[in-house]
C-alpha cells in the first residue's frame, strides 16, 4: 500500500485543530504502518460504496430506466489519513478540500473537467439541464455550459474556510492558505505542486502574489455586501409601495 506523496508524520505547525475528532484517528505522529492500515480500510469502503452504486445502476436498467434518468454523485469531504501529517478533513489542503462530482445521463457527452466549482452550483445546473428555471436567489451557478461542453469554467476563484481557523483562495495556477490566528500563510503553485508540498510564502519573489490573494477575499466580502444591502433596498422599496 503506497503513502500519499505528501506524507508527513506530523503537520509543520498547528492549524488551529490539529487534536479535533478525525485528526485523533491514529497517535502521532503518524507512523508509515499506521497510515497504510487506515488507507486499507478506507480503500475498503470506497470498494463497497462502488459495489452498492453498481447494485443502483443495474437496477435502473434492469427497469429499463437507465437511459432517461439523470445521475448526480458526490460527497462529503475524504479523509488525509497522513497527508501532511493529518488524517482528517478539517484543513484547506487539496486533500481536504476536494470532492467527487460526477453528472451523467441523456444529452451529457462524456469527459472531465478541472473547472473550479461549488455543491452549491448542483442546485442550479440541475434547473438547467431539466430546462426549469432557477430561483434567483441562488448563490451557485449553473454548471451546465461546462457539462456540456461548452465552457471551461462559470469563475475563475475558489473562497475556501473552516471555522475561524483557516481561510484560502484558489484560482487554476494558485493557492492561498491563511491561519489568521497564528499570523500564518502558505502559498503553492498546484500547476507546478498539486500535492502542496512547496510552500512559496515566505519567497520575497512572491510577496506581491501574496497580498494579493490575501487581499482577495475582503474584496469579494464587500461586493457580496454591496449586493445584499441592493437587494434589500429594493425589497424595502417594494413593501414601502
Amino acid at each position: 500500500m503506497p503513502l500519499p506523496r505528501n506524507y508527513r508524520p506530523l503537520h509543520p505547525f498547528d492549524n488551529g485543530d490539529l487534536t479535533i475528532r478525525d485528526e485523533a484517528l491514529a497517535p502521532w505522529p503518524r507512523t508509515p504502518e499506521v497510515v497504510r492500515t487506515h488507507l486499507t480500510d478506507y480503500y475498503g469502503v470506497i470498494t463497497h460504496l462502488d459495489r452498492q452504486i453498481g447494485r443502483i445502476l443495474q437496477a435502473l436498467r434492469d427497469s429499463g430506466e437507465y437511459e432517461k434518468t439523470m445521475i448526480i454523485f458526490s460527497s462529503d469531504h475524504g479523509l488525509a489519513i497522513g497527508s501532511h501529517g493529518l488524517f482528517g478533513k478539517q484543513n484547506l489542503y487539496e486533500d481536504g478540500m476536494k470532492v467527487p462530482l460526477i453528472i451523467a445521463g441523456p444529452g451529457i457527452p462524456r469527459g472531465s473537467s478541472d473547472a473550479l466549482v461549488y455543491l452549491h452550483d448542483i442546485y442550479p445546473t440541475v434547473c438547467d439541464l431539466v430546462g426549469s428555471p432557477a430561483p434567483g436567489s441562488l448563490d451557485g451557478k449553473s454548471l451546465a455550459p461546462i457539462v456540456r461542453g461548452k465552457a471551461a469554467g462559470v469563475r475563475d476563484t475558489l473562497f475556501l474556510a473552516y471555522r475561524s481557523v483557516q481561510r484560502a483562495v484558489r484560482n487554476d495556477e494558485w493557492k492561498l492558505i491563511r491561519y489568521p490566528e497564528i499570523n500564518t500563510s502558505q502559498l503553492f503553485n498546484l500547476q507546478n505542486d498539486p500535492d502542496e508540498t512547496n510552500d512559496l510564502a515566505a519567497d520575497p519573489i512572491y510577496a506581491g502574489r501574496v497580498a494579493e490573494m490575501t487581499a482577495a477575499p475582503r474584496t469579494r466580502a464587500e461586493g457580496l455586501r454591496r449586493s445584499v444591502a441592493a437587494h434589500l433596498e429594493v425589497a424595502q422599496g417594494g413593501e414601502g409601495r
